[in-house]
């Protein structure tokens, strides 16, 4: 977790026994947007979706996390209440900070505070790009972009190709790229028809990811 990219091993060591591990079927949440924010937290396996409400009352994927991603946040990092729900995509293990630790553990190690800064500053540039994606792009490019963005985080190189192994379905992608479902799917029957992707029920294959690149910088 890049959070704690400054301990040495010896530090994780004695952190170690502290955090806590925990276990979610797919579909299952992990904490709602407005519950009290007093966790830091770890994919450790599995694939976990953020979503946060918009003002139309239609819940907006703000981002797919895989092994090694954190989210949650703490009233330390700005936040009292946590501005997304995170909701397992598939059985997932999800290691957990609490507040408590962190604060002994901010106490134990001061040099944490900077990555700490570090956190709020990547979460806010991550911000501004996805509002720039969807105030400027056009549907093929946030289709192609979202897609490429998870196909390098969590793609399964096969033969040239890559495989998202993971429930995407054309509702993940339309919140995650602020379209609705069915321009989604012309898009995707779009993507397919040119060979550059292929689909199934549960499952996502990008055949070409150079030709993917291109459709989301043109």
């Amino acid at each position: 977790m890049p959070l704690f990219s400054e301990l040495t091993c010896a530090d994780i060591r004695d952190l170690e026994p502290l955090v806590r591990s925990r276990g979610y079927r797919a579909g299952e949440m992990v904490h709602r947007a407005g519950d009290m924010a007093n966790s830091l937290f770890v994919v450790a396996s599995g694939t976990v979706k953020l979503l946060r409400p918009s003002v139309h009352g239609q819940d907006v994927v703000t981002n797919i996390l895989g092994p090694g991603e954190g989210f949650g946040t703490l009233g330390i990092l700005g936040e009292s209440t946590y501005p997304d729900t995170a909701e397992a995509m598939t059985v997932s293990c999800v290691l957990e900070i609490s507040s408590d630790v962190f604060n002994d553990v901010m106490g134990r190690y001061p040099r944490l505070a900077l990555t700490v800064l570090d956190e709020v500053l990547h979460r806010f540039e991550q911000a501004q790009q996805a509002i720039r994606r969807l105030s400027a792009d056009n549907a093929k490019q946030r289709v192609a972009a979202a897609l490429l963005a998870l196909v390098d985080k969590l793609g399964v190189a096969q033969d040239g190709a890559f495989a998202l192994e993971l429930p995407l379905t054309r509702v993940d992608l339309a919140a995650l790229t602020g379209l609705t479902s069915e321009t989604v799917s012309r898009v995707m029957s779009r993507l397919r028809d040119d060979g550059i992707v292929d689909t199934g029920r549960r499952w996502t294959v990008v055949l070409d990811r150079t030709r993917l690149a291109a459709e989301a910088a043109e």
